[in-house]
């Protein structure tokens, strides 16, 4: 097969690493790729969100399969684009279509989905600029923290969690009137903050069956101790110590199979990834969000515990024979550091050579390029490092042991990635 891949960070590096090592696979490209891609495929030079130079593409490398990497493409409705397309419709895109990405494209619809379908999460109003002084009243009737979130793609930046009431106030005031994140905070969902430790859980479907793939903990917040403002994400784990059988049952029965059924009821044939934000509080699974792709830096340990073929799996999400595939998983937990630029998750440094030693670990690039033949800084994320033990302890040290095997001017990172699991493990 030959696949193309649309994307450019640390999840499509962990996918394209992945996807090379198949036995269905001929050529792989990788569009836009990064300087990490190019050691597991071709880079392509392209516009993701013009659809017509993708066309152009397909076609003339003979494309086999389409895996969409990053959600701003579904959501814009690439796999609607495909199927209505003569030449294209029969070529598979691995990733909903425009309705099924809904649910990562608009908090609004995905919190009705819940409601409709009875899966638990938090309760919430949606607000416009027309309707902030009810948003201001239903603030007051909250207890703190107080938790806003765009109605739309944000890059994952687009939520608040405020403690004081006046400052809530004034961040909804800044969102819906001031557009602090653009078009996509024209909404702004407002909901009660759920108390607990939370967990992502991936499904791979092809609308009709599904495997549930590893789980894993990122850790959003900038800080140590999940202080400062929320990134796109400072590292993960997999597995999740507490996500334990009798959890996972739950998460199963109350969350994975009602929002299956439900997708079928909406009439959404949905085929790709579906990552669930979970918050488990008290033993119990409520949903925070629903995305329509991988998470980043969770696929930067999930996909190295994935022993089964991926080009495989996504061949039976293409022909609906899903239920006919084998998962295998790698018993090991992998950890994931996150590598960052100066300044990060605000305005942050490029252009900084990075010099890299002998490693044992997996490198992810997230944000890098190829410049002379130097490897520059390209991303406020630069590069994930994950490394594989035989228990959390184990492959913390052997990912920290590598980060200081990896240099360039401004490199930070958190020290305290895990530790909050390594109470789960005593």
């Amino acid at each position: 097969m030959n696949v193309l891949l649309l994307g450019s960070g640390g999840r499509e590096h962990a996918l394209a690493w992945k996807i090379k090592q198949s036995k269905k696979l001929n050529n792989l490209f990788i569009a836009p790729g990064n300087a990490g891609t190019t050691q597991v495929g071709q880079n392509v030079s392209l516009d993701i969100l013009n659809f017509d130079a993708v066309k152009d593409f397909v076609l003339k490398n003979e494309i086999d399969m389409v895996v969409v990497g990053s959600e701003q493409p579904l959501v814009e409705g690439i796999h609607d684009y495909f199927l209505q397309t003569a030449e294209l419709k029969n070529i598979p895109v691995i990733g909903p279509d425009k309705k099924g990405a809904l649910l990562e494209g608009s908090k609004d619809f995905s919190k009705q989905f819940m409601q409709k379908y009875d899966i638990p999460t938090a309760k919430y109003r949606s607000f416009e600029a027309n309707t902030l002084e009810a948003g201001y009243a239903f603030l007051e009737t909250l207890k703190p923290p107080f938790v806003l979130k765009a109605d739309g793609l944000a890059a994952g930046k687009g939520v608040e969690i405020i403690d004081d009431l006046n400052e809530a106030k004034a961040a909804l005031k800044e969102m819906l009137l001031n557009q602090k994140f653009g078009a996509a905070s024209a909404k702004v969902v407002i909901e009660e903050f759920l108390s607990g430790i939370e967990v992502s859980v991936f499904v791979l479907t092809d609308g009709k069956s599904y495997k549930i793939l590893p789980e894993a903990k990122d850790y959003k917040r900038v800080g140590e101790g999940d202080t400062g403002p929320n990134t796109g994400g400072m590292g993960s784990v997999s597995p999740v110590p507490f996500a334990d059988a009798a959890f996972m049952q739950k998460v199963e029965e109350r969350i994975i199979k009602p929002t299956l059924s439900g997708l079928q009821k909406e009439n959404i044939d949905y085929r790709g990834f579906i990552f669930i934000g979970l918050m488990n509080v008290d033993g119990n699974p409520y949903v925070i969000e629903y995305n329509v792709r991988m998470g980043d830096p969770e696929t930067e340990s999930v996909m190295p515990r994935i022993q089964s073929d991926l080009l495989d799996l996504f061949d039976g999400v293409a022909k609906q024979t899903l239920d006919q595939k084998e998962l295998n998983v790698d018993n090991r937990t992998a950890f994931c550091v996150m590598l960052t630029a100066k300044g990060y998750p605000d305005k942050y440094e490029k252009g900084k050579e990075m010099n890299i030693s002998a490693h044992q670990a997996l490198l992810f690039h997230a944000g890098t390029v190829l410049q002379n033949e130097k490897m520059l800084t390209n991303g406020g994320r630069v590069l994930a490092v994950t490394a594989y033990g035989n228990n959390l302890s184990e492959a913390m040290q052997n990912a920290y042991a590598d980060v200081e095997n990896i240099q360039f001017e401004g490199k930070s990172y958190r020290r305290d990635i895990g530790q909050d699991l390594l109470k789960f493990n005593a």
